[in-house]
């Protein structure tokens, strides 16, 4: 990760996911930075006291929390007018927020919550900020994503897993759906100077997981003492967000700062222009030009 820090004055960012781990970390950090930062909590309890140690930390006061629940639509969309009407301009959008449920659940929308959360969250608030995101250009989005992905497959007729649910099976495809969605968002910013890039954290220690009961928990704090911190995590994130080094720099995978390849059918247009049309439909958006 590079040294420099850069000045992120009059810069307004959004970070999903910001109550703990690496979400709370970077918005830490962009806020250290200068930054004007919204933090994006589910929990209104666990919100309130990440924006308070965000503030104490960094001394600033242009830090501020929103509340929603980004498994519902309803929710997503109201989150993303809130943003527009608080602030002018949005220059990072940081999409992290994202789960794993060990038994198959369903949102408020009949969704599988897996996908719901780590895919169409993404989806629906990125599309919704776009107009935003555009006209504060130069700007960047950066997507959470994980290795997870690389032995995923994209089922188009069984996105839901209605026939077959696994818990990692669900988190794989929806972290497959992260790196489909950045790359072909990337080709569809292309002349904007808006850039989109998504990344693997590494394997971090947080309360990711935790949320599930029996064995699937278990197994999460078990490997805890052996996995990366936040801050490590967040680096990858941070370095996005803010490198100069990246400014320029569209529609790749990143891993400890530096791009890498990422899984064979990432590549595949078609499947990401379907995978486009599917999440549209899915959120009730008016199809794309």
């Amino acid at each position: 990760m590079s040294k420099s820090h850069p000045d992120l004055t009059g810069r307004i960012c959004l970070v999903t996911g910001a109550s703990t781990g690496i979400g709370k970390v970077t918005a830490r950090e962009l806020a250290r930075m200068g930054g004007t930062v919204i933090m994006v909590s589910r929990d209104p309890g666990r919100g309130q006291a990440a924006l308070a140690d965000v503030q104490r930390a960094t001394g600033s006061q242009k830090v501020s929390l929103l509340l929603a629940d980004l498994s519902s639509q309803q929710e997503v969309r109201r989150l993303a007018r809130e943003v527009q009407d608080r602030v002018g301009a949005l220059h990072v959008l940081v999409n992290n927020a994202g789960a794993i449920y060990a038994r198959r659940e369903v949102t408020v929308d009949g969704l599988e919550r897996t996908f719901a959360t780590n895919h169409l969250a993404y989806f629906l608030l990125t599309v919704l900020l776009l107009p935003l995101i555009k006209r504060s250009a130069p700007a960047r989005i950066v997507n959470v994503a994980s290795q997870a992905h690389r032995p995923a497959v994209l089922d188009l007729n069984d996105l839901q897993l209605e026939r077959r649910y696994g818990a990692m099976r669900a988190y794989r495809q929806s972290k497959l759906a992260n790196v489909l969605f950045t790359y072909e968002l990337a080709r569809r910013l292309e002349g904007s100077g808006v850039t989109a890039n998504c990344l693997h954290p590494g394997v971090v220690a947080t309360h990711f997981g935790r949320n599930n009961p029996g064995l699937l928990s278990f197994l999460f704090r078990l490997a805890s003492p052996f996995l990366l911190t936040p801050e490590q995590g967040a680096e990858t994130v941070i370095y996005l967000a803010t490198s100069p080094e990246v400014a320029q720099v569209s529609g790749k995978y990143f891993y400890r700062c530096r791009p890498i390849r990422s899984s064979r059918l990432s590549y595949d247009e078609t499947l990401a222009r379907r995978l486009w049309e599917v999440s549209e439909r899915l959120t009730g958006l008016a199809p794309s030009a």
